[in-house]
């Protein structure tokens, strides 16, 4: 049997890893800025992170969601102190469109709509509801298109305005900034319109962090830059450091029913055990604060090469554009001349999603061996 033809594969195979570093068989290092796709955020094989899985995996590994599970309500507690959202309910599952797809149920649910408006350009998953609200034609098929969901421009606060007051829409979704389309960031404004709007006609707001939340921008959430409070709230990718895990954050003020929401899988022992680990060591080590840093040392210093025409992003969540250079010419040269592995958006942008614990010596090293290739 062989393997269905999903990606294209650079000829490279990590088998270890520490820190922001990935090697291959022969020993040879790369420095990781990627994050297996912002999924990394403690960096490869914290001792924490391994004590903590590995311990929970010899004491028991998986029961399901019909008996108690303290490790649960650990995670629940941790999170809220660290997100400001102590208020907030918490449902666990396995992966980002999961959540998305739990979030767009609980808001039917709660309005008694079936409508979704969604951002143009968006990446919500690729599940049939989460792919519904996904701007992307190419990974939609058939049995995905629906008259359920509406695209409305990023940052186009008019007519954000004037597609909520319809009252039709159980919920608009946003993410905290636009991953797959290559780096976009809602304005404070137009997130601030989709709250006030999405109050008065009693639509719910639910904030996509699942790229763009965890601490990536230098806040828990990047859309809390904005000073907003969405009603839902979608994490996953960085929650458990590689371990399968998606959440759902509810709040208080959305009635909670048994049977509404279900799952297998989420919130078992080993993910829970995983995903709490992560907060310990984000909270030791001031993670947070350093993806702040960290972040914003590299879009200053990336601003300053004369061939960098963009850099947009918040934290250790960036993508550049480089004049004379397409995006995937640039992450092979990276890659495979000086050992450093990027990510991409489209054509023209690299994106770097690196651990949060990237440090200022290690960014250095990129912007280095970056000029070196750009001269």
């Amino acid at each position: 049997m062989e393997l269905f033809d999903v990606y294209s594969l650079y000829d490279i195979e990590p088998v270890s890893g520490k820190g922001s570093h990935v090697f291959t068989e022969d020993g040879t290092d790369y420095l990781d800025l990627y994050g297996g796709h912002a999924v990394i955020s403690i960096g490869h094989a914290h001792p924490d992170y391994v004590k903590a899985v590995s311990d929970q995996v010899a004491r028991l590994g998986f029961y399901s969601n019909s008996v108690e599970n303290s490790l649960q309500k650990q995670l629940a507690e941790k999170l809220g102190r660290l997100s400001g959202y102590e208020d907030y309910s918490l449902f666990l599952c396995n992966s980002g469109a999961e959540a998305n797809e739990n979030a767009f149920k609980l808001a039917s649910f709660t309005t008694g709509r079936s409508k979704i408006l969604a951002i143009g350009k968006a990446f919500h998953g690729r599940t049939s509801g989460a792919v519904a609200a996904t701007d992307n034609p190419a990974i939609r098929a058939p049995f995905n298109e629906t008259e359920n969901v509406d695209f409305i421009p990023l940052n186009d606060s008019e007519a954000a305005a004037q597609a909520i007051a319809s009252g039709q829409y159980a919920a608009v979704i946003v993410e905290g900034i636009q991953g797959v389309s290559g780096i976009h960031l809602p304005t404070h404004e137009f997130l601030q319109t989709l709250e006030k709007e999405c109050k008065k006609s009693g639509t719910l707001l639910i904030l996509d962090e699942i790229q763009s939340g965890y601490g990536r921008t230098g806040r828990f959430f990047a859309h809390q830059y904005a000073g907003i409070r969405p009603d839902i709230i979608t994490c996953a990718k960085g929650i458990a450091n590689g371990f399968p895990c998606g959440a759902v954050l509810i709040s208080p003020e959305i009635p909670a029913k048994k049977g509404m929401l279900g799952t297998t899988f989420g919130g078992n022992h080993l993910a829970c055990a995983a995903a709490i680990a992560v907060l310990d060591v984000m909270e030791k080590e001031n993670l947070v604060e350093n993806a702040a840093r960290v972040g914003r040392h590299l879009i200053e210093e990336l601003r300053k090469i004369p061939k960098v025409k963009d850099v947009r992003g918040r934290g250790l969540m960036i993508g550049m554009e480089v004049e004379g250079f397409s995006g995937s010419e640039l992450r092979k040269k990276l890659l495979f001349d000086r050992h450093i592995f990027t990510g991409g958006a489209g054509k023209d942008t690299v994106r770097l999603l690196p651990a949060l614990s990237l440090s200022m010596e290690e960014a250095d090293q990129f912007l280095n061996a970056f000029k070196e290739i750009l001269e």
